[in-house]
């Protein structure tokens, strides 16, 4: 049985001569407490850019184009211990939008200097594969959680 899919959009933007993205504290759910990326499941029959366009204008405010999201990659989140968690993202970095984003139910959004990106209030994953994903890379990658639903306790190169 396939997994469920989900997606996660970064926003990016130019701010006094600096590149920042888009982050928000989740306010509960999976991840609550979390800063993430703007995202969430993708409803039957939706596209995983579909899902990912409407997702950053329910989470932010934000209202992004399908044509201006750039696919990044796949990622596989196994969770052998909670199997109900396990996925697949797929990750969209966009630079073009209008608005002003503002909380929603979801989050709290905050801009970051991609220098400041706080790794260390992300689910644990993201410190491997999201600084490259900023800077222009891509990524697809497998990640296994361990018991306790937060370590990252086994990566693979490849989407499992």
């Amino acid at each position: 049985m396939p997994l469920p899919e989900v997606c996660v959009c970064y926003v990016l933007r130019e701010s006094g001569g600096r590149t920042e993205v888009l982050l928000g504290r989740k306010k509960h759910g999976l991840g609550a407490g979390n800063y993430v990326g703007l995202g969430g499941k993708l409803e039957p029959g939706e596209s995983a850019v579909d899902a990912a366009v409407r997702e950053v204008e329910e989470e932010s405010g934000l209202v992004v184009a399908a044509v201006d999201l750039e696919s990044r990659g796949r990622l596989t989140y196994l969770f052998p211990h909670r199997e109900a968690w396990s996925q697949v993202s797929n990750v969209f970095v966009v630079r073009t939008f209008a608005g002003s984003p503002g909380p929603s139910d979801e989050l709290d959004p905050e801009w970051f200097a991609l220098e400041d990106v706080p790794l260390a209030e992300m689910w644990d994953d993201a410190r491997r594969w999201l600084p490259g994903v900023l800077a222009g890379g891509t990524v697809r990658r497998t990640y296994v959680f361990g018991d306790d639903l937060a370590t990252v306790v086994d990566e693979a190169n490849h989407v499992a």
